[in-house]
């Protein structure tokens, strides 16, 4: 499933991925640009009606989370940058990470996770 946000529908996403479920109002007071709370309830609702978020009454305010977990998120948007700007290579999208500018210790992170992926698939063929 391929899941896409606008820039500020990922804001918001943002805030319940890192808070949790949130009201209109928490969600507001958690993104850096200062949006009217009916804009925030707006993008809630929106985001609510294409099944990103779900909503829970509380009292008169409704609390909001996250049905999209950010992995699935993260996944689907790599996916669309690994087609568009890679020609569908992960290798091809991995040596420019690799060539990009990254210091020697990140370097180093990524080795370890790159061998610890290996080993992982090793163990289970």
């Amino acid at each position: 499933m391929e899941i896409r946000f606008t820039p500020r529908e990922l804001d918001i996403m943002g805030v319940l991925w890192s808070r949790g479920p949130s009201t209109v109002a928490e969600v507001r007071e958690a993104i850096e640009d200062d949006l009217a709370y009916n804009t925030v309830l707006t993008m809630l609702k929106i985001l609510e009606g294409k099944g990103w978020v779900s909503r829970t009454p509380e009292g008169r305010a409704h609390r909001y989370a996250a049905k999209v977990e950010r992995d699935a998120a993260g996944e689907s948007a790599l996916a669309r940058v690994r087609k568009r700007l890679f020609e569908d290579s992960p290798r091809e999208m991995l040596l420019h990470l690799v060539d990009s500018e990254l210091d020697a210790d990140e370097l180093r992170g990524m080795r370890d996770l790159l061998d610890r992926r290996i080993r992982d698939m090793e163990e289970d063929a």
